[in-house]
């Protein structure tokens, strides 16, 4: 005899059939975001009154999710894209070092204002006065993602933080991981493998919109812009791969040594082993590379810092620098100012220990291309891996593209069309390189 179903098994199979109808109706108006929809597995909790997720689940409390269907089933669809928007812009992984309660509130915002302004049938809604006074200081400011409205949120008294937390409060954020969590190394291995299924998720959105052909609508545009904004912000050390090259590494290689018959030559034929260990094994490194910062009077030594912690903390990790290594460090404005060689760790500390900016006139980036070929030509850089050019992009670029891989990473948004077809670009957030500092430990 079949099992009568309870109540609470009847309310949690209608709340994954509401949620299989909310990402029917979102898909109609915004297609390419199919598979991000689709994303999250549904789990019902009955303590929950709204959507909550952890970036896997889509938790949601069964009961209240029938009474607000029968009442607003608009809510539900902003409601299930604002969680969703979260994932794709990284909402969850980002925090570092933030005050939690005002950056849940920066990302509520964020996605908030991009689904106010999406314009199509599963998000229309009238929008508050506190809303529409918001957004009219956003786009004078110019604050798009959640790390800038949570920095302009940190200094201003315009608004009461009370009062925007009530208006714009739409999902649970407690499966959110936090920082002492992350730092755990089981944890951290998840989550960092949850961050890249939704890197690659919105990648294969933005694909897909850009296969269907048509432009999109501004307000389109800057759902797809913010997400590859904070995809690209969090690949750094993936980004700094692209600079490594194959070549042998005098170590013994384990992997291609059978300890068995080199043991068995040592005991039956007078320590003479069968094999002898490898002596070299084949590893992506970097070897030498030019990193130059940009010291023109807008940029901050507390950022640099940061931006240099990161990059040594990428570096010194055993795949990706080599034992005889050399990397230059040069200060630039519109002249060169500095440029000291770092050969070891050792080295690498003592500089960020007593590091200091150069310069603060005018951006001018060919005098540091001009001062790296000349490093080329009379054979002091034989062979660099590549240069990494930290700035803010206002300056002026080089015509000719020079003979090594050159990456330009730039504080926040900048322009792209300015930015040499020949240069990769990527953008790096502010509050990742402050967060880098504050947390920097011995390269040693």
């Amino acid at each position: 005899m079949e099992k009568a179903q309870t109540q609470e098994e009847w309310e949690e199979q209608m709340g994954f059939e509401i949620l299989d109808y909310l990402k029917g109706e979102i898909y109609m108006d915004l297609p390419f975001m199919e598979l991000a929809l689709s994303a999250l597995a549904p789990k019902g909790n009955s303590n929950l009154l709204t959507f909550a997720t952890d970036g896997i689940w889509l938790n949601f409390g069964p009961a209240h999710l029938i009474e607000v269907f029968k009442e607003n089933t608009q809510f539900l669809e902003r409601a299930y894209l604002h969680t969703v928007l979260h994932c794709i812009y990284a909402h969850l992984w980002i925090a570092g070092t933030r005050e939690r309660r005002l950056w849940n509130l920066s990302c509520d915002i964020a996605v908030e204002s991009v689904i106010d302004n999406l314009n199509k049938p599963c998000t229309k809604r009238i929008l508050g006065w506190q809303r529409q006074r918001l957004y009219q200081v956003m786009e004078k400011e110019k604050l798009v993602s959640a790390a800038e409205i949570y920095e302009y949120l940190l200094e201003t008294k315009k608004f009461s933080i009370e009062e925007l937390i009530l208006e714009f409060h739409v999902d649970d954020h407690r499966y959110w991981p936090e920082e002492k969590d992350v730092k755990q190394r089981p944890q951290m291995q998840q989550e960092n493998q949850n961050q890249k299924k939704w890197q690659k998720i919105a990648r294969q959105m933005q694909m897909k919109k850009e296969q269907k052909g048509n432009d999109p609508d501004e307000a389109t545009k800057v759902l797809l812009r913010n997400a590859a904004v904070n995809k690209g912000r969090k690949s750094y050390g993936d980004f700094l791969k692209k600079f490594t090259r194959r070549q042998e590494e005098l170590h013994l290689n384990m992997e291609e040594f059978d300890l068995t018959y080199y043991t068995y030559g040592l005991e039956h034929y007078g320590n003479i082993p069968l094999v002898e260990p490898l002596e070299t094994k084949e590893e992506q490194r970097i070897r030498e590379l030019v990193i130059v910062i940009d010291t023109s009077y807008s940029t901050s030594g507390e950022l640099v810092e940061g931006f240099l912690q990161e990059t040594f903390t990428i570096l010194k990790e055993k795949e990706a620098f080599f034992r005889n290594n050399r990397v230059h460090i040069i200060q630039c404005d519109d002249a060169v100012r500095q440029d000291v060689e770092v050969t070891s760790e050792t080295q690498m500390e003592a500089l960020l220990q007593q590091f200091s900016l150069c310069g603060g006139g005018n951006t001018d980036f060919r005098p540091a291309f001009t001062y790296v070929n000349e490093l080329v030509s009379t054979g002091k850089l034989k062979d660099p891996g590549g240069l990494l050019y930290f700035t803010d992009g206002n300056g002026i670029y080089p015509k000719k593209q020079p003979p090594y891989k050159t990456a330009f990473l730039f504080l926040g948004d900048y322009d792209k069309e300015k930015v040499p077809a020949w240069a990769m670009q990527l953008a790096i957030e502010k509050e990742e390189l402050r967060y880098a500092k504050e947390n920097r430990s011995p390269c040693s």
